[in-house]
């Protein structure tokens, strides 16, 4: 079945978007991250414009999410007080990022900008969470192994204005979390993320929240930044396609229950491997994209 997007001004099989949003919405509630960072890539593959991929992305991320947080919620998993710092970053930084993306728009570079963004940041990060996450599943399986403890002092312990997040079992500043929020807020306007694979690292690594509250805790943060960044995109650049985004929404919302559950199923390290390859994967395809010269090569010239 084929649809007319409107704002995107292209026709699209129904189904292939239903089956994206799925997907997506399994990996939100795996992993506690928005799925952006794969979503928004297929929808480029698919034919959507990036300025309305982005954007509409944002709203199918608030759906999947919700559904998410409230199965993690029935657990509680969820550190709500340090899900509401993060939140105060992530405004900050949605707005900022709505304006950063308005002006590359206006220079007719926010195409590119945003692909190349998607190969820097899925790189690095990927990279990192892959060699990571194998160190310590090694270690996990080793019988004359025992895990150090952790570290309870560190440059997140010594700056201030100090809170306790008693669901994490932290005492730590609040301007790293801050900080963070404010980072994944403006990826989340630019790139058309959740910000999860960025805020999922940063949360275990940099704030040393334990793994079974990370997901949750960053599930509820990105319903606030992605919505936040979804009305800022429909009133200043109208790239907001509501039919693309209700077929992605209905996918998404029944994808996070069935990835929650798989969640449950499968140890913290099996669950960090497996995100860190989904990463690269979508890093080396969006590469490939920009380096491979295309099948049909335009110029503009002055016509005499």
């Amino acid at each position: 079945m084929t649809i007319y997007l409107p704002i995107a001004e292209v026709s699209v099989n129904a189904y292939l978007l239903l089956g994206a949003g799925g997907i997506v919405g399994i990996l939100s509630g795996m992993f506690g991250v928005g799925g952006g960072f794969l979503l928004t890539p297929l929808l480029f593959f698919i034919g959507i414009p990036p300025a309305v991929a982005v954007a509409t992305q944002s709203a199918q991320i608030v759906a999947s999410s919700i559904s998410g947080v409230l199965a993690h919620v029935q657990r509680r998993t969820v550190d709500f007080k340090m899900g509401g710092v993060l939140l105060i970053g992530g405004l900050v930084g949605a707005a900022l990022g709505v304006l950063i993306f308005n002006y590359l728009k206006s220079l007719g570079q926010v195409d590119l900008f945003v692909r190349l963004c998607y190969v820097l940041f899925l790189g690095v990060i990927g990279g990192l969470m892959f060699f990571e996450s194998v160190r310590a599943w090694r270690r996990s399986k080793s019988k004359s192994y025992k895990p150090a403890p952790r570290k309870q002092r560190g440059w997140v312990h010594s700056m201030p204005l100090k809170m306790r997040f008693r669901t994490s079992g932290l005492y730590i500043s609040a301007i790293p979390v801050v900080v963070v929020g404010t980072v994944v807020g403006i990826l989340s306007s630019i790139m058309g993320v959740g910000g999860g694979f960025i805020m999922v690292p940063a949360m275990i690594y940099i704030l040393g929240m334990p793994t079974k509250v990370v997901v949750g805790t960053s599930l509820f943060q990105i319903i606030f930044v992605a919505g936040f960044s979804t009305i800022l995109h429909a009133t200043t650049n109208y790239t907001v396609d509501i039919a693309l985004a209700l077929l992605l929404l209905i996918g998404g919302v029944i994808g996070a229950q069935f990835g929650t559950q798989i969640a449950v199923k499968m140890k913290s390290e099996q669950l960090r491997i497996l995100l860190s390859l989904m990463v690269l994967v979508v890093c080396f395809r969006i590469a490939l994209d920009l380096l491979i010269m295309p099948s049909e090569l335009f110029s503009l010239g002055m016509i005499e």
